[in-house]
């Protein structure tokens, strides 16, 4: 009798579901990037240098990134608080403030802008606050990191959350009967399993940061090199027909994001090493 080592295949039809999926990634998002950095080749370095390198464009980088790594970082400490309060802590209403952290999915970027514009405006209910001791918080830096902070949220909630309730409670159990306080236990236990998600987390809100513009060019108020973010930049030159200055831009953009993006997972890489151990 003769005998055949054919694999099975879990999935029928392997082949023709891989390249389904090459070929929808590939015109979806391979073929539009590659058709950035075409445009951006045709231009002369010279031109390249001193589009991506304008004091204008400079700032905009400067302000893009800088608020979209504060309002990450913000994510990342409230997210876990908000994550841990909803798997750990059973209160009543506390599905609809689960259903609640998808909201900045859903809603429109632009209603989300001009709410918060609303709100937080000299005359809005918190924004009236604010002035009152000094704080400007529509129309600054301060309301372009809120309104990141908002479109952020979930995914720091949602990334962190499966990975709490997956979480097996009997260490924690063996830490406290061995003599551990609560917050030891957290930052010895809890902590090192929830950080590699934390960091995903941190990184998708981090990322989302960056390219977001409709959320923020309502309350940022869009002044030149001072709350001008580099979306809004890029948009404004192609209404001025600069397709090569746009598209420089977007290039700067996207390396920058796509290196720190890798220099996170790299660290969460070794993170999810060290935890294992």
């Amino acid at each position: 009798m003769k005998t055949t080592n054919k694999i099975k295949r879990v999935i029928p039809g392997f082949g023709l579901s891989m390249g389904t999926t090459v070929f929808y990634l590939s015109i979806i998002v391979l073929i539009p990037l590659g058709a950035v950095f075409i445009k951006t080749v045709r231009m002369s370095p010279a031109d390249f240098w001193a589009a991506v390198t304008a004091p204008r464009v400079l700032n905009a980088y400067k302000i893009s990134f800088g608020c979209a790594l504060i309002a990450a970082a913000v994510n990342g400490v409230f997210g876990l608080v908000l994550s841990w309060v909803l798997v750990r802590r059973p209160f009543p209403g506390r599905k609809i403030i689960d259903g609640l952290i998808d909201l900045p999915f859903a809603l429109p970027t632009s209603i989300a802008g001009i709410a918060l514009t609303a709100v937080y405006c000299e005359t809005g209910w918190i924004g009236g606050l604010l002035s009152r001791i000094g704080i400007q918080s529509a129309f600054s830096t301060l309301g372009i990191t809120i309104a990141l902070v908002f479109v952020g949220i979930p995914f720091v909630v949602r990334t962190v959350q499966p990975v709490l309730e997956a979480l097996d409670g009997q260490y924690e159990e063996a830490a406290v009967m061995l003599g551990a306080g609560p917050m030891r236990t957290f930052f010895r236990v809890v902590l090192p399993e929830l950080l590699p998600a934390l960091i995903t987390g941190f990184a998708l809100a981090f990322a989302r940061g960056i390219g977001e513009y409709g959320s923020v060019i309502f309350i940022a108020g869009n002044i030149p090199m001072k709350t001008e973010i580099a979306p809004l930049l890029i948009m404004s030159k192609l209404e001025q027909y600069d397709y090569n200055g746009a598209t420089a831009i977007a290039v700067v953009i996207l390396l920058i994001s796509f290196a720190m993006l890798l220099l996170i997972n790299l660290i969460q890489r070794r993170t999810d090493r060290l935890a294992r151990r």
